[in-house]
């Protein structure tokens, strides 16, 4: 399994916070700091175009970098000191921006674990043979597991993007002997192999499995062996030192034989009924379903099993996986809010899919596949023309009035890195950059996405250097959060962005922001702006 840009997200429910206007009063930055040699942006609301911001160092107290606010924004991705800081932003009207660092790989350093800390803490029991679903919201491995039901996709993908750095920590499930990260793979293969075909009760759920009008299922049992294939796939790469061949046998086995039986050669529709009150009906790819592109994943995972076993039969999966990819490039549209950003639909897993297929075997993707990932990218630049680079719903409507999933932000930047990757686009990185310095305080409620509790810092589960949490959590809710590392909190909502009008000086060159906004940059001095995908200096 080749490495890859993709990641692991980590959400919770989402809470909306106070209206923003303290934090706008303060130059806004991501709060841990920024990557060397990549996109830095920081957000002056309501600065004037052209004014100054300086960069002063904290320790030595003089100013390093000096650039120019546009469009409520700085840009100063081209200062890439020798010393990692700590830095403040300083401008004319502002309170100075709360200390941050620069530094090689600094945002991967301190998320890395965390992301599958995650993972292992909101385990609804530590035994994947005998769990108790009937004590776990949404039946399943993880509590509150109606978002969490891909973890081994994610997990062996993260593995594979950097072992080394994994490779670290074996402190914990891996007793020393394996990375715990491979240790939790494992453990979620093990759930998956016990429990499909569990029908049995469940915690809660806001609906139903099933096509309208055949028995329903309590839990997405199916969906197991899409966990199976990632961890197939992954022992024929790099899990053979420590997944004993019995149980991959076992693993390959199981999947072959209820792979037709339980659809995972082909994209599924309208297949879970919601009673929730943000999506009450039959719903196209949700939450409690699947998402648009699983099946892709899926299939290539089973053809790299199978084209390494001798009496493998990789070519069916292959295909599969081009008819799942073909669907997508025929069915995705940017348009439909349940293809897109609506509520829990894992939206990241459609371009992932995709940019995961011309990753791995680019010659063997369906026609059009680099073209629907391409207009996928545009779509999604064309609604992220404001000073936040946040990829707005609408005109009218930024973000969900009333609930907003913490998968945007966080799992958008990586989708925008994948597609960026195969592409061999760069217009997409610093807006994919943009996503991550959202969640860790750029936005326009300047607090990280997590709640940063006491009990979280006694677990060692929060990042280092932030100053300012999110306000609000839910610690006992379903997925009994309070006590999980890595846990996000809540995201800002409709009403807590600001909005002014449009304008244009032809004779200043001044621009301000309308309800869609503009980027901007700034580089050797020179602001550039992108008006409508138009340059203009």
């Amino acid at each position: 399994m080749k490495a890859t840009l993709i990641g692991l997200i980590f959400i919770s429910f989402a809470a909306q916070a106070q209206r923003p206007a303290v934090a706008l009063k303060r130059v806004l930055v991501n709060q841990a700091g920024y990557n060397l040699s990549e996109s830095k942006r920081c957000v002056a609301w309501g600065a004037a175009d052209g004014q100054l911001f300086n960069i002063r160092s904290s320790q030595e107290g003089k100013i390093v970098y000096t650039g120019r606010i546009i469009a409520s924004a700085g840009d100063f991705s081209d200062f890439d000191p020798a010393v990692t800081g700590p830095y403040v932003i300083e401008t004319d009207g502002q309170q100075p921006s709360v200390p941050f660092e620069i530094r090689p790989f600094h945002l991967e350093t301190i998320s890395s674990k965390l992301a599958y800390d995650f993972f292992m803490d909101v385990r609804g029991s530590t035994d994947p043979v005998h769990s108790n679903e009937s004590k776990v919201y949404g039946g399943g491995p993880s509590r509150d597991c109606g978002s969490y039901t891909l973890e081994t996709v994610f997990e062996t993908m993260f593995y594979a993007s950097n072992p080394a750095l994994f490779d670290r920590w074996k402190g914990e499930m891996g007793g020393g002997k394996m990375p715990d990260l491979i240790a939790l793979i494992l453990w979620h293969a093990e759930f998956a192999y016990h429990h499909h075909a569990y029908n049995g009760p469940v915690g809660h759920r806001h609906g139903w499995l099933g096509y309208e009008g055949t028995p329903k299922m309590n839990y997405d049992y199916w969906n197991t062996l899409d966990q199976l294939a990632a961890v197939c796939a992954a022992y024929q790469t790099f899990l053979k030192p420590w997944l004993p061949e019995e149980r991959y046998r076992a693993y390959r086995k199981l999947c072959l034989e209820k792979w037709e039986a339980y659809e995972r050669h082909k994209v599924l529709r309208y297949w879970t009924y919601s009673n929730k009150w943000v999506d009450v009906g039959y719903q196209e790819f949700n939450e409690m379903g699947h998402a648009f592109g699983q099946s892709v994943f899926s299939n290539l995972f089973m053809y790299m099993t199978e084209l390494g076993e001798p009496d493998g039969k990789p070519e069916q999966f292959l295909r599969y996986a081009q008819e799942s990819a073909a669907d997508i490039v025929r069915n995705w549209d940017f348009n439909n809010v349940r293809h897109m950003w609506w509520i829990r639909n894992a939206e990241h897993i459609t371009p992932q899919a995709l940019a995961f297929f011309l990753m791995q075997y680019p010659d063997k993707a369906p026609a059009g596949s680099r073209e629907k990932l391409n207009g996928w990218m545009d779509h999604i630049l064309s609604r992220s023309r404001n000073a936040w680079q946040y990829r707005t719903h609408s005109d009218e409507e930024w973000a969900h009035p009333k609930t907003k999933e913490l998968g945007g932000p966080p799992a958008l930047g990586g989708s925008l890195f994948a597609a960026g990757h195969v592409l061999g686009r760069q217009d997409g990185r610093s807006v994919a950059w943009s996503q991550i310095d959202f969640t860790f305080g750029l936005n326009p409620v300047g607090a990280h996405f997590s709640n940063k509790s006491q009990e979280r810092l006694d677990i060692n589960g929060y990042w280092p250097g932030i100053e300012v949490g999110w306000p609000k959590a839910h610690p006992n809710g379903y997925g009994m959060l309070g006590r999980v590392r890595g846990t996000l909190d809540g995201t800002p909502m409709d009403a807590d962005f600001p909005r002014i009008n449009a304008q244009r000086s032809d004779t200043s060159g001044t621009f301000v922001t309308d309800k869609i906004g503009l980027t901007a940059q700034h580089r050797d001095g020179q602001a550039r702006q992108r008006l409508g995908g138009v340059e203009v200096s």
